[in-house]
């Protein structure tokens, strides 16, 4: 067997193992935060979150999509679900061979007591620009700053405006990594990559004070 070859099956099976320890490490890890938390823990593949939740952009992306290690319950008054995602895209080499991208991300929902229009918050960058130019609305604000750094989208621009009210807007620029979307019974907020899991609890903490921001008008029948 040439050495290359050799090479290529070492370095394969120590990546495979390296790969196995941290994913056992994270689950470990994820079990005693949600053990301190008083949730309940699930490492199990959930093939069918994405069809309850469809509704969300963040977990329509791409195929053979699944949640894992799932912490949900209730926590501090509030149903929760925090659990790292799973999709995938293709794409075509310089030789005509396909080729598979796994992406993996931290995603947490909240359920609200009511139904809402859909609303996304982002961080303002080149594509949400070019989104614009081309006839995609991005509702501006009184805040110019806000406007600047964050793109927001709603059909129903009274429920944009409400929701980013001034103490949002300030709550928000002070912490411009959080991505919002809203949609029926749903606060979500996603992160590009899996979060640590030591800042799984700060992060639920910062989705429950965005619960906390929005009117208690919003929620009167």
């Amino acid at each position: 067997m040439p050495l290359i070859i050799v090479l290529f099956v070492v370095v394969f099976i120590v990546v495979a193992v390296l790969g196995a320890q941290a994913a056992k490490k994270r689950r470990e890890a994820m079990a005693v935060l949600a053990a301190k938390l008083d949730l309940h823990y699930t490492a199990e593949k959930d093939y069918q979150l994405d069809n309850r939740y469809s509704f969300l952009d963040k977990l329509r992306q791409g195929s053979n999509r699944y949640a894992y290690n799932m912490i949900s319950g209730s926590y501090e008054g509030h149903t929760v679900m925090v659990f790292d995602y799973h999709y995938e895209t293709h794409s075509t080499d310089s030789k005509g061979r396909r080729q598979t991208h796994h992406h993996h991300f931290s995603f947490f929902i909240l359920t609200l007591p009511k139904s809402f229009p859909e609303l996304t918050i982002g961080k303002e960058h080149f594509f949400s620009k070019i989104a614009q130019a081309i006839g995609f609305d991005d509702i501006d604000f009184e805040s110019h700053e806000f406007s600047r750094k964050f793109t927001v989208r709603s059909k129903d621009k009274k429920f944009a405006y409400d929701f980013c009210n001034a103490r949002m807007i300030e709550y928000l620029l002070a912490n411009p990594d959080l991505g919002i979307e809203v949609d029926q019974s749903a606060l979500a907020i996603g992160f590009p990559s899996r979060l640590k899991a030591e800042q799984i609890e700060y992060n639920l903490k910062r989705m429950i004070h965005v619960r906390s921001l929005m009117p208690d008008y919003l929620f009167d029948s």
